[in-house]
């Protein structure tokens, strides 16, 4: 391990397990529990998050750096508590089609394969962000933040924007 990224290997390898294993999970069916009721929580999640990030930075910018760690970190565990509920709720119930045509059906699958593909790239980005934080680099972990903030904020937004356009259609 190096004095500039103390945390690398852990990281690198964190950030190719997590998509793995919720890929193989999304594989594995569970019946017999009902987890239809957690779209609209892991979706308020992404908001709450969301908004906590915008306050975070708020928070540093204003000097407030035990309250911009305590966000960061609450961040930090809603998306753990989200991605759970996530994969929860995709092991016990089917997949939703979105019902919407024309345009707004291309504007969905755009917003919906951003947000997947930069919900995976955010991980190694936040993880590196957080492992500089800790190890006292705070220069670096400003410079990475720089890109971390809007990376993170886009997922979490488009995270509530998927769930309000895909919910009309989930079973009743």
């Amino acid at each position: 391990m190096t004095q500039q990224e103390p945390y690398r290997k852990l990281i690198i390898t964190v950030s190719m397990i997590i998509p793995i294993v919720v890929a193989v999970l999304f594989g594995v069916k569970i019946d017999g529990y009902d987890f239809s009721f957690l779209p609209p929580i892991y979706a308020s999640v992404n908001g709450l998050t969301a908004i906590l990030l915008v306050i975070a930075v708020w928070a540093i910018r204003s000097g407030k750096r035990v309250l911009h760690e305590r966000l960061m970190k609450t961040c930090l565990a809603l998306s753990a508590a989200f991605l759970v509920m996530y994969v929860l709720y995709h092991m016990t119930s089917e997949s939703t089609p979105f019902g919407g045509e024309g345009v707004i059906r291309y504007v969905y699958y755009f917003i919906l394969i951003t947000h997947i593909l930069l919900s995976v790239v955010v991980i190694p980005v936040v993880l590196f962000t957080l492992g500089r934080a800790l190890s006292g680099n705070f220069e670096r972990h400003k410079a990475l933040a720089r890109y971390t903030f809007p990376l993170w904020l886009y997922v979490a937004v488009t995270g509530v924007i998927v769930y309000l356009m895909i919910s009309p259609y989930y079973p009743a």
